[in-house]
């Protein structure tokens, strides 16, 4: 396990660097691509985030979307994530990891979700910060129904194979400046 654990920091620290440079040439394309990828799913309920760092920015893709839209709130160590619904006007404040969350407001569900990322592979892996909110949120939702996870990371992201374990979920389609990757061949 220790060797796993390894792997995983250094796959991030990698990650880190190259995200950081793809971020300051900027999103290119990125948002057109997550637009067009979305379109197959019309109004369903949507789960965005607040990019922190260096992350690419889903907001304006999530501004435009058609139905609900919600953002993650962290509710602690080992837990899963719940998502207030969010509008470009919703009042925020800092949350957990310095993320922006909505200050109050209902709980949506979401049927697809735009997940941030450090690393991805063409498996379908990817790798977050390691607190595994989005593997345990991932499980819960797809057991009550089909939900779709949207990886949006700079294709400077992508790496040969994530380093996984038993409990990690795969991405079902990631998007990036060069356009959609269908993992599974869907």
């Amino acid at each position: 396990m220790s060797d796993l654990i390894e792997l995983k920091a250094a796959a991030r620290k990698q990650a880190f660097a190259r995200r950081k440079e793809a971020f300051a040439a900027g999103q290119g394309w990125a948002c057109q691509h997550l637009t067009a990828a979305l379109m197959r799913f019309g109004p369903a309920p949507l789960a965005g985030y607040m990019p922190i760092r260096t992350e690419i920015d889903p907001r304006r893709v999530m501004e435009g979307h058609s139905g609900p839209v919600g953002v993650p709130v962290i509710l602690g160590p080992g837990r899963g994530l719940i998502f207030r619904k969010w509008t470009a006007q919703t009042p925020l404040i800092e949350g957990e990891y310095g993320a922006a969350i909505p200050q109050d407001g209902p709980e949506i569900t979401p049927r697809v979700l735009i997940v941030p990322l450090v690393a991805f592979d063409r498996r379908g892996y990817r790798l977050g910060y390691g607190g595994g909110f989005y593997d345990r949120t991932l499980e819960a939702l797809r057991s009550k129904g089909p939900t779709t996870a949207i990886g949006y990371a700079f294709s400077a992201q992508e790496i040969d194979e994530v380093p996984i374990e038993p409990t990690d979920q795969p991405l079902d389609l990631i998007v990036t400046e060069n356009g959609p990757i269908w993992p599974r061949g869907a």
